[in-house]
């Protein structure tokens, strides 16, 4: 009776993990390491009608997917990624927002013994608050202190545990006493599958700015190497017209050779004094504009 049971939900996990695979084009491979239930929870209220997380074990996963490889062949680049304690949450939604409330929901967490650093952790120097009696724990650290005003102080900024450390349980005890909650907990995006492709989250920090800033230099070199080489491209068109347009100008300046863009040059260069004339009241005019104009002042009252 229970193994018919266990069949029986594991086909209707199968039938469902398939459901998602067809409707959803998006799929974020997430860690949900030291994530507890009510976290979980609210997670799952924030995502309803945004995307479906699925949880199970990673055998089943890779299991369904192997199956139906010849209706999804395209997941079978997901399959080395399914590993560890993750789950899938399927979205049609725009990522980057979905990431932004998966990041939303992260929250503070002391250091444990044995846990794992995702992050640097420092401990800033100045006064602990902790009285004289706790220097031991400093110092099996060999971190440098002082006692000033009735507690201890530290001395410099320490670097006390790196990413992907063990955190010990010396390190763990100070960071209890000094209340400092240096990790934080929730839903971390591994990979992501967005329509056949797979790729890792960093790729989500590539903005719109970036792609026209990456672009822009594009064409700036591919401009300068039409130019040096002397074949006309798109990217080097304007460039060869405004170097054409000042060697005209410049024919017709040393030349008899007129036209209305070159009239205003050569009448700078037959008397450049009526041009310093007449920008000296324009600039003089500016700052007299910009100044407030003074007060009149008031008649004086006669005394009758």
């Amino acid at each position: 009776m229970v193994k018919t049971d266990r069949q029986t939900w594991k086909a209707k996990y199968f039938e469902r993990l398939l459901s998602f695979m067809t409707e959803f084009p998006k799929v974020m491979l997430v860690g949900v390491d030291n994530v507890g239930s009510n976290q979980m929870q609210q997670i799952r209220l924030q995502l309803r009608g945004r995307g479906e997380l699925l949880l199970g074990k990673n055998t089943m996963i890779r299991k369904c997917i192997r199956d139906n490889i010849e209706s999804f062949p395209d997941y079978e680049k997901l399959l080395p990624y399914i590993v560890g304690n993750v789950g899938l949450l399927f979205t049609k939604d725009d990522l980057n927002e979905l990431r932004e409330l998966l990041d939303q929901h992260q929250v503070d967490a002391p250091a444990r013994t044995g846990a794992i650093a995702p992050v640097d952790v420092h401990i800033p120097k100045g006064g602990s608050g902790l009285s004289p009696d706790k220097t031991n724990f400093f110092q099996a650290l060999a971190i440098p202190t002082k006692i000033s005003m009735g507690s201890i102080e530290i001395l410099n900024d320490i670097h006390l545990i790196k990413i992907g450390e063990k955190v010990g349980a010396s390190e763990a005890a100070l960071l209890t006493m000094l209340k400092i909650m240096p990790f934080k907990y929730g839903l971390i995006l591994v990979q992501v599958y967005d329509h056949g492709s797979v790729y890792g989250p960093e790729i989500l920090d590539i903005t719109n700015s970036v792609l026209l800033g990456k672009f822009m230099a594009g064409v700036a070199n591919v401009a300068a190497a039409s130019l040096a080489i002397d074949y006309p491209t798109l990217a080097s068109a304007p460039h060869s017209i405004a170097k054409g347009f000042k060697n005209i100008l410049a024919v017709a300046v040393t030349t008899d050779y007129d036209f209305p863009e070159a009239e205003k040059i050569k009448a700078y260069l037959k008397d450049p004094s009526a041009f310093a004339v007449a920008a000296a009241p324009a600039a003089a005019a500016a700052p007299a504009a910009a100044a407030p104009a003074a007060p009149e002042p008031e008649p004086e009252e006669s005394d009758e």
